[in-house]
């Protein structure tokens, strides 16, 4: 017996709405059409100039000029000189994993951990956290990329 009530109600809610007797559901709330589509040509864009700059300050880590910037800079660290020249495996390694698509998240995960590290130890090591504004702009730049491409 309920279920008949049930049934007529429905009948007669749908008889007296001439919205739901055509078949149309109402919208309660704006419908998004999902992400956007990727711009392939400033994809590519983002990608060549980040894996330009990091790939050129990767292969500045090999330099083996004995009084060379680096080499003092890492010699300040207190870590030894093959630090250095790991920081420069990884920023390449970086630089190449964003060339190739399906490899992006990673290269950036590894460039974006390079220079928070970077700017922890200009902080915390060297004592200069001015100098560390430009691995943090380095960083948010490569956040930013990653928030604008994770959902598209």
């Amino acid at each position: 017996m309920d279920i008949l009530r049930r049934e007529s109600l429905k009948v007669s809610l749908i008889a007296w709405n001439p919205i739901f007797a055509a078949g149309v559901q109402p919208l309660m709330f704006e419908q998004s059409a999902g992400p956007e589509p990727r711009n392939p040509i400033a994809d590519w864009a983002m990608r060549g100039g980040f894996a330009l700059l990091f790939f050129s300050a990767g292969w500045e880590k090999f330099d083996s000029t004995p009084g060379g910037t680096w080499a003092q800079l890492f010699q300040q660290i207190g870590l030894g000189q093959w630090f250095r020249y790991f920081t420069g495996v990884v920023e390449i390694l970086g630089a190449a994993l964003l060339l190739i698509p399906w490899t992006v998240p990673a290269g950036l995960f590894l460039l974006a951990s390079t220079m928070l590290s970077a700017a922890l130890l200009w902080i915390f090591r060297l004592g200069h956290p001015g100098n560390a504004i430009f691995s943090g702009a380095f960083l948010a730049g490569l956040a930013a990329y990653w928030w604008n491409r994770r959902n598209r």
